[in-house]
């Protein structure tokens, strides 16, 4: 089990905890310049050669855009995955990009991380967030927004649901469309809390356990997107 919070500096343990992102890994990227523009990508973790270089897959070119001229060596970049696993957890590390590699695929090559910061989701605080979702009632669909996410639930916001009956341990789908290059994601929810207010109520509400892969990636996602 991974400890709360950590950084990992010996040459052995980098290594090994940086192994524990999957090839194929969803990850955030964060491409800082040197005049302090910054830009954000979700991209692919490849795999890393220990104390030598990490290799993940080039941004989207549609979303990279004119921002193609400043992902080049020497630029300061961050990443963040979730390791999959029963806890789960995120690994970040900041590095440079060393070089680019055009074939088989374009790559970024970054430099190998002196420190790999560790944190279990299991602790993250929560995020805010603005998502458009919707939750099933008695084969109703209501219109939600989440305003904040963790691991284990969120709070839901749905206007105009102060005349909803409802009662904790509800279980209900809830649903969200097209979030960010997610698609459509559904998640089995069961009410924590109820608060009523004037022309609303806001549930608070927990994940499925045999959710837990689709609230990883979604969490990873909100991450992804903080500005």
């Amino acid at each position: 089990m991974v400890d709360e919070k950590k950084q990992v500096t010996t040459a052995d343990r980098l290594a090994r905890h940086l192994g524990l992102l999957q090839a194929g890994s969803v990850i955030t990227l964060d491409i800082l310049t040197p005049a302090g523009q910054k830009a954000r990508y979700r991209t692919t973790f490849v795999g890393y050669l220990p104390q030598n270089y990490v290799l993940i897959q080039y941004p989207d070119l549609n979303k990279v855009g004119s921002f193609a001229v400043h992902i080049k060596q020497g630029v300061k970049t961050a990443v963040r995955g979730i390791v999959e696993g029963h806890e789960g957890a995120v690994v970040a590390f900041s590095s440079k990009i060393k070089q680019t590699v055009q074939h088989p695929i374009k790559l970024l090559v970054l430099d190998f991380p002196s420190e790999v910061g560790l944190q279990s989701l299991r602790h993250f605080t929560r995020i805010d967030t603005e998502i458009n979702a919707a939750i099933i009632f008695n084969n109703k669909k209501w219109r939600a927004v989440i305003t904040d996410l963790s691991i284990s639930g969120c709070q839901l916001y749905i206007e105009r649901g102060e005349k909803l009956a409802l009662t904790n341990d509800t279980n209900s789908p809830l649903l969200i469309e097209n979030y960010l290059d997610m698609g459509s994601v559904e998640l089995s929810v069961t009410i924590c809390n109820i608060k009523q207010l004037a022309d609303a109520v806001s549930l608070g509400v927990r994940f499925a356990e045999k959710d837990s892969k689709k609230v990883k990636k979604l969490v990873l996602a909100t991450m992804g997107d903080e500005n």
